[in-house]
């Protein structure tokens, strides 16, 4: 077999074996959001310190695999709150950087449905995050992604990012 055909059947396989693998949308009505999961996630609520007072952050997160662990963020700041989005939105990517001690490799600004938004990629010893963070109003969201270093290219990344959709959202 030439080197051609060897790389067309590796690539071929990669995919099959990507496609197979069981995603299941998860819908969470309380905190309006459906994304794709490699299993089943789990819901927790973390208290966290903010300049605002101590905001609950929702996560429902799933360990894909060894290398990969994804997880959906809502955190509702009060109403009224949120006066400036580049402010919220520069926190929130300062703060991904800071709590993991990592080195931000991109940040790109993005309009998700109306709203203003981030995609960043951040490297930090022996792992990499991604993360979509949008301001919804007076509430944030992050889609994020921590995997190893060594698979930051897996498909699996872009394929949960992307499932993940506001299912109720009113714009002012």
């Amino acid at each position: 077999m030439n080197p051609r055909n060897i790389i067309t059947f590796l690539a071929l396989c990669f995919a099959l074996n990507l496609f197979a693998q069981d995603w299941k949308v998860h819908r969470n009505s309380e905190l309006e959001f459906r994304a794709e999961y490699l299993g089943e996630p789990k819901t927790t609520i973390q208290k966290v310190p903010t300049d605002v007072g101590v905001l609950d952050m929702h996560m429902v997160s799933h360990q894909a695999d060894e290398n990969t662990y994804m997880s959906i963020i809502r955190t509702d700041y009060p109403e009224g709150s949120v006066t400036d989005t580049k402010i919220a939105l520069d926190g929130a990517v300062n703060g991904a950087v800071t709590n993991v001690k990592g080195k931000l490799i991109f940040d790109n600004e993005v309009i998700y449905n109306g709203f203003p938004g981030r995609k960043i990629k951040i490297r930090a010893q022996g792992m990499y995050l991604f993360m979509n963070a949008y301001l919804v109003n007076d509430t944030m969201y992050i889609a994020q992604v921590v995997c190893v270093e060594g698979s930051e290219d897996s498909p699996l990344i872009d394929e949960f990012l992307n499932s993940f959709d506001i299912i109720k959202v009113k714009k002012d």
